[in-house]
């Protein structure tokens, strides 16, 4: 029986080219966005569903989750991609900035996982994959809005495989550094930062693609995962694990 995975966040960049790698790995795969999502729905094929609207509104993930339910049986697998950036010092951020970003970073996770944790209970197994970001395990300057959304997103994703992992579904997260996506040629419009201020600061002197991401969260969603639960996966090039200051890392490289 075909399995189906739900990703948000799935009308461009990271959470398409996730729905497009899980449908080629046989799965089922309903995408939604705040944008219409009929092109990229019909570009994966038969078996893909694509539902528009907002992931911060209860109203609306309890109809997502109740149509999954009800037409295909159920959820198997949940990637929570959608996501907003924010580049703005603390002291400039508004209470409204600050509220919208925790609503889609945070508030959304949890309501997605609520409902469809709810369906893979019922089952006795599912898997989770939260999309959080380097973000979430450091600090990065005027990000104050940003940082902590993944931060809690990672607490949310640690509390959850405790919780559920014992009943048969396990709860994870992707940590990505910068990927090559629509929201990073946003943010780098802003003039917060350019290509060599990142190819400098990854040890593996490149963006991330991608392609690279959605490769680690098929992974921890795959039965390949069955005993990996409740981590945080840098896929970063080894951004968090570098230390070093940029002069000596860029003499790694002559």
């Amino acid at each position: 029986m075909m399995r189906t995975a739900v990703v948000t966040g799935a009308a461009q960049g990271l959470g398409l080219v996730t729905a497009r790698r899980l449908a080629a790995g046989g799965y089922r795969v309903v995408l939604t966005d705040m944008q219409d999502v009929s092109a990229q729905t019909e570009a994966i094929g038969a078996d893909a569903l694509g539902v528009s609207g907002d992931v911060a509104d209860e109203a609306f993930v309890e109809d997502l989750a109740a149509r999954v339910a009800a037409d295909l049986g159920g959820a198997a697998v949940l990637v929570n991609n959608a996501g907003i950036s924010l580049i703005q010092p603390a002291e400039e951020t508004t209470l409204d900035q600050w509220q919208r970003m925790m609503a889609v970073n945070l508030q959304g996770p949890f309501l997605l996982c609520r409902a469809f944790g709810l369906q893979m209970l019922a089952a006795g197994k599912g898997s989770i994959v939260n999309v959080a970001s380097v973000a979430g395990l450091g600090g990065v300057i005027h990000r104050s809005a940003y940082n902590t959304s993944k931060h809690g997103l990672l607490g949310l994703t640690r509390t959850l495989a405790s919780e559920w992992g014992g009943r048969g579904v396990r709860v994870n997260a992707v940590c990505p550094g910068w990927i090559k996506t629509e929201m990073d040629e946003k943010d780098m419009g802003s003039g917060a930062y350019d290509d060599t201020d990142i190819v400098n600061r990854v040890p593996m002197a490149r963006f991330a693609t991608p392609e690279d991401v959605a490769e680690g969260i098929a992974f921890l969603a795959s039965d390949a995962a069955a005993f990996i639960n409740g981590v945080s996966l840098p896929v970063d090039g080894g951004w968090t694990g570098d230390v070093s200051w940029d002069s000596l890392r860029l003499k790694t490289r002559s």
